[in-house]
């Protein structure tokens, strides 16, 4: 995952009650504020979330009609099925080395093929440690770039990269992934992949202008299940599809007010800027892919209502000392939000966002149809024929419809119960053979896009926003995503 991505940097086998954070970051005291900034200081104030090329809502247009926030002009050709360049080895730099990062790291060195060329983090300490994986690992001595804030920008700009991974805290992933375009690297960050509509053309624009993909690395697209189930609806299981829902819920309270796991405030300050879904992207990704979303239908609108902001104070009144600085913060991010996403085609999908309140760890992970519905945590099945008597059944007999990424890979390594080796192997299988990604920078931006839309709309109170158009019309054509074939080679 990509948020809060590890407690432990392991866990269990199904991978599931797992954080997922980009990246340990450290306390100004280590770092400038730069990757610590708030949302005023990178230009992020709440006024400004869905400003730039997002149009006002106009939520009486019809489900099917609605064509969504006007789009700017187009400033290069789609990005859609343009495939990768072939290569013998993709050469990797990586950009952030806290939690996600440093062990991120492992699995770019397990997968046969890649090389890491580049290490990039402000904290030293973290870059050798890094580094020392790479030689561990056999390949030669990665360069190292750790000289402030902004050293990314010299690593980006090597001639010896290809692909460039970020995993750092969400204010600088825009920056990252921009440069990373403009020099000419393929990028991939963890989510979200930038915190501003406007921001998220400009990716899209770079993207299409300077030939390169930018992907947001959603692992929880590669979980078993969630490919199982993509599998199943691609094939008719479900019968028409209606609905879905998937979710961030999980407990972070914790973490967020423990300055060793994320070297200081940044993660728990969001809390003080936003009231929306500060994290969709892995409970909207799975279900957006299951429905085809930028391959033949598009998610149009959303609706978002959110609780009070009650669960940080009441966790910070009774394990914080006084005199800690997290009394001088005032919580504004509604402990639960609930969003309605309505695609062109009808269809209906919630999302959910709580890391603020007791809550075991779920993404939902479901989706109906006319046939009948699968949900998850914990996993079950309802189809016709199949079940009857209003009992469920059991998911595991459905293995046959495991995607052949997991038949060929059964007991896959790293966290998250293997979906994070899932998306590294898969990405980089897709580099070195020439191959069009599983996914792309607009599933990235329309993923992402919940950010903004959901604080719009709860300051609305529940108003429509249009969610932007960023295939610029080639959603209604249907192609291939992630239920891919195994390559011949």
């Amino acid at each position: 995952m990509n948020e809060a991505h590890s407690q432990n940097q392991t866990s269990p086998s199904d991978g599931r009650p797992a954080s997922d954070s980009p990246a340990d970051e450290p306390g100004p005291s280590r770092r400038s504020v730069l990757w610590t900034a708030g949302a005023a200081g990178a230009g992020l104030g709440l006024g400004g979330l869905t400003a730039g090329h997002a149009a006002a809502a106009s939520p009486t247009r019809g489900p099917a009609s609605a064509p969504g926030a006007a789009a700017p002009a187009a400033q290069g050709k789609t990005m859609i099925g343009v495939p990768f360049e072939p290569r013998g080895t993709v050469r990797v730099g990586i950009i952030g080395l806290g939690n996600r990062g440093g062990s991120m790291i492992d699995l770019f060195l397990a997968v046969p093929g890649v090389r890491v060329v580049a290490l990039c983090d402000p904290v030293k300490e973290k870059t050798a440690v890094a580094a020392k994986k790479v030689t561990d690992a056999g390949q030669p001595a990665p360069a190292v770039y750790a000289n402030g804030e902004e050293d990314f920008v010299h690593l980006c700009a090597r001639g010896d990269i290809d692909f460039v991974y970020a995993a750092t805290p969400w204010d600088r992933h825009f920056d990252m992934a921009a440069t990373a375009l403009r020099h000419g690297k393929h990028v991939g960050v963890e989510c979200p992949l930038a915190l501003r509509l406007d921001q998220l053309w400009e990716l899209v624009d770079l993207s299409e202008r300077t030939r390169r993909h930018c992907f947001q690395m959603e692992n929880c697209c590669y979980g078993r299940n969630e490919m199982r189930v993509l599998r199943m609806a691609h094939a008719g299981l479900f019968g028409d599809l209606l609905h879905g829902a998937g979710a961030y819920n999980h407990d972070l309270r914790g973490l967020m007010f423990d300055p060793e796991y994320y070297e200081g405030p940044w993660r728990r300050l969001w809390h003080t800027r936003l009231r929306g879904d500060l994290y969709p992207n892995h409970g909207f990704g799975p279900v957006a892919n299951y429905m085809d979303v930028n391959r033949g239908d598009r998610a149009v609108r959303i609706a978002s209502f959110g609780t009070p902001a009650l669960g940080l104070a009441a966790y910070r009144k009774e394990h914080m000392p006084p005199g800690d600085p997290s009394w001088k913060e005032s919580y504004i991010e509604s402990d639960r939000t609930i969003s309605l996403v309505q695609t062109a085609k009808g269809r209906v999908i919630r999302l959910e966002h709580d890391v603020s309140t007791p809550h075991p760890y779920s993404r939902i992970n479901s989706l109906g149809g006319t046939k009948g519905v699968f949900e998850d945590y914990p996993e079950r099945i309802y189809l016709e024929p199949d079940q009857s008597n209003d009992e469920w059944g059991d998911f595991g007999k459905y293995a046959e419809w495991d995607h052949w990424l997991w038949k060929e890979h059964a007991n896959p390594p790293g966290g998250h119960g293997g979906m994070d080796y899932m998306l590294v192997f898969r990405l980089m299988q897709c580099m070195r053979l020439g191959l069009v990604p599983d996914f792309d920078v607009y599933d990235a931006a329309t993923w992402t896009a919940p950010v903004p839309l959901s604080d719009a709309s709860i300051k609305a109170g529940g108003a429509p926003q249009e969610i932007p158009d960023f295939t610029r019309g080639h959603w209604k054509k249907a192609r291939p995503g992630m239920d891919s074939e195994r390559p011949a080679k």
